[in-house]
This record gives structure tokens, sequence and C-alpha cells, in this order.
């Protein structure tokens, strides 16, 4: 699959990896449709800095709640490449977790993106590609994961599920498990030291090797249930 001319819509596309992901398409010649919930000004100031600005699009909504992955599809319209960024990431245990943030988990990191795809099936392509932003918490998951763990998995599986299942119709499902590449929200200042360490190469992920490993599944037509460890070795 040739990216240029491609129509890509990238969740959670407005911010961290997800703006270095609009930027990689982007320069690659798709047409970018960049999802954002609360940070609008943001999307707009990056598609705006894009090249070809006036190809590219800025739409708003709420994955955690229900229905709203419907209705951004409709305000898309047709999309050849579907890449699920948007998640939600709150660090609880799951003996410790109300109902309320379990289910806001799964609406993010699991269902919206598992309706996306679906509806994304049923455009009736020639050929298209999902790829889906996991993290290494599908292969090692950590003590204190929680509910942030499970839709991360649960997603995990739909990828290889729904590559066997639409492979016979040129519709390929991949994902990328990210390491460390930026340090979480409200920890911008623990520069991962704790993790690092930890990470058999001893560095982070840099953002330009994950955004060419996302283009790289987007444009390999022979690659289908694939989940690539983008993580320094943190998986090991």
């Amino acid at each position: 699959m040739k990216i240029a001319g491609k129509r890509v819509l990238v969740t959670g596309g407005a911010v961290r990896v997800g703006a270095e992901l609009v930027r990689a398409f982007a320069e690659a010649g798709a047409d970018v449709l960049i999802h954002c919930r609360n940070s609008h000004a943001q999307a707009e100031a990056l598609a705006a800095s894009l090249p070809n600005p006036s190809r590219h699009r800025v739409l708003a909504a709420d994955l955690a709640l229900p229905g709203e992955a419907e209705r951004l599809f409709r305000e898309a319209g047709r999309i050849d490449i579907l890449v699920n960024n948007a998640s939600l990431f709150r660090l609880k245990e799951l003996a410790d977790s109300d109902e309320m943030s379990d289910r806001a988990h799964f609406e993010v990191n699991f269902w919206s993106p598992l309706t996306l795809m679906k509806l994304f099936a049923r455009q009736g392509l020639s050929e298209g590609a999902v790829i889906n932003l996991l993290d290494q918490e599908v292969l090692q998951a950590s003590p204190h994961g929680g509910a942030y763990s499970l839709s991360r998995r649960a997603l995990a599986e739909a990828t290889l599920e729904l590559a066997r299942e639409l492979g016979p119709r040129n519709l390929r499902f991949n994902a990328v498990a990210p390491g460390p590449v930026l340090p979480p929200v409200g920890l911008e200042d623990s520069r991962m030291v704790k993790t690092l360490p930890t990470v058999p190469l001893r560095r982070k992920v840099e953002l330009d090797d994950l955004a060419r490993a996302v283009l790289f599944l987007a444009s390999n037509d022979s690659i289908t249930g694939a989940i690539l460890n983008v993580d320094g070795g943190q998986h090991l």
C-alpha cells in the first residue's frame, strides 16, 4: 500500500505520540484526519503546521462516551488507514478500582477502537490497514496495571481475531506495542529514571522510531496479525 494520497484517521492525534504519527503520515503524503477530545487548539495548530494543511481535518469526539466512535466515523467519511492511538491510563490495581473507572478504560481502550475497526471493515475497500497502538503491558503486565492492562490485552486479541477474519478481504490488522517513549501525563519530570535501567537497550524509544514502525505496518502488504514490539527490549 502506498501511503501518499491515502486518507488516514489517527485517534488521539493532537498531542504526544499521536501528533508524531500525524506528522509522519502527512509527510508521507497522506490526508490526515486528526481526532482529539479536548485538545482542539493543539490539533488545529498541528494541522496548520503540516505539509498541504488544507488537506487535513480536525475531528472532535469523546471516545469514553457510547456512540461517539460511530459519530466520529460518520464525520470522517471513507478512510484507508485507521490508527487507534487514543487511550486512557489511570494506574490503579483492579481490586481497588471502581466500576466507573473500569468501564471508562474499556470504552476508550477497547470498545471504541473495536467499533471503529468494524466500521472500517464495512466500507467495502479493496485494500485497507489498521494499526492499533498497544503497550508493552500486553506481554508483561505490571502488578498495578488493572483495567488499563486488561483493556489493552483485549484490544491485542481483537487485532489478531480481525486479522484472521478479514485477511481474505485484503484488510490488514496489526499493532505496535511501545515501550518507554514519553513519561506519563503528570510525571513529565520523572525522565523515566526507574524504568530505563530495566530496559535491555537502557534508553527510551524515540518517537521517530515508533512512527516509522507504524508506517511500515501500514504499507507492508504481506503483514497482518503482527504485534511489533518497539520497546528497546522491555518485553524481555
